[in-house]
């Protein structure tokens, strides 16, 4: 063994010995330092990424909802619009109609000026009633006003109505309960003590011929319903 090889270090030795080794350690150390901050900013970017992609797909969804939002809410407007429109035009229509049935009552109300045709009126009227009820006895009814016709027409209206049918009939006018003048005229004829009545007075055949010509009214003014599927 040789003597110089066994020879311990002195301080300057031992003083660049450590030096070696801080360095060693310092540059470790930095290279784990860079290999920390690089997987860190790895780590860092691709947090940062799904979390720019979750925001993205918030703010898309958001955007959605909102767009479905506005969709409904134009949907609801134009449905409550469109509706609106359809009940300005059946108010219209009804306004329309009303119209016409109070034209008609007014002409109406103009019947029993002409004596002649409203006596003749009265009679085919009383004739019909005795038809319907086909009974012996009956009694017929109208306005206050029309009392002095009806002792006139009632009996033309019994003769007939033996000549046309073979049958006999006994009518009475009824002077105590006349007829309101709201009714515009014609009669209201009872059997069986009243129990059974037939009304034929103008209103009330306003008011029939109104429920009956209503769908042709309609057909008339305002054309055929699209949404009519079945015909008569």
């Amino acid at each position: 063994m040789s003597t110089a090889a066994a020879r311990p270090m002195n301080d300057e030795e031992v003083f660049s010995e450590m030096n070696k080794m801080v360095a060693f350690i310092k540059q470790e150390a930095m290279e784990k330092a860079r290999e920390i901050k690089v997987k860190a900013d790895e780590e860092f970017n691709i947090e940062k990424a799904k979390l720019v992609r979750q925001e993205s797909i918030n703010v898309e969804e958001q955007f959605q909802r909102k767009v479905k939002q506005a969709q409904v809410k134009q949907r609801i407007l134009e449905s409550t619009l469109i509706n609106k429109s359809r009940l300005k035009v059946l108010q219209e229509r009804q306004s329309l109609l009303e119209s016409v049935f109070v034209e008609a009552r007014s002409e109406l109300e103009k019947v029993p000026n002409d004596t002649e045709k409203y006596k003749k009126l009265l009679v085919n009227l009383c004739v019909q009633a005795f038809v319907q009820l086909n009974d012996t006895t009956v009694n017929v009814r109208g306005r206050k006003a029309d009392i002095g016709l009806l002792k006139e027409c009632v009996p033309k209206a019994a003769e007939t109505y033996n000549q046309k049918y073979g049958k006999s009939v006994k009518a009475t006018v009824v002077e105590l309960t006349p007829l309101s003048d709201n009714v515009l005229g014609g009669v209201r004829v009872s059997a069986l003590n009243d129990r059974i009545t037939v009304d034929n007075t103008l209103l009330a055949r306003l008011e029939l011929s109104s429920d009956h010509m209503l769908p042709q009214l309609r057909h008339i003014l305002f054309g055929q319903s699209p949404n009519r599927k079945f015909f008569n």
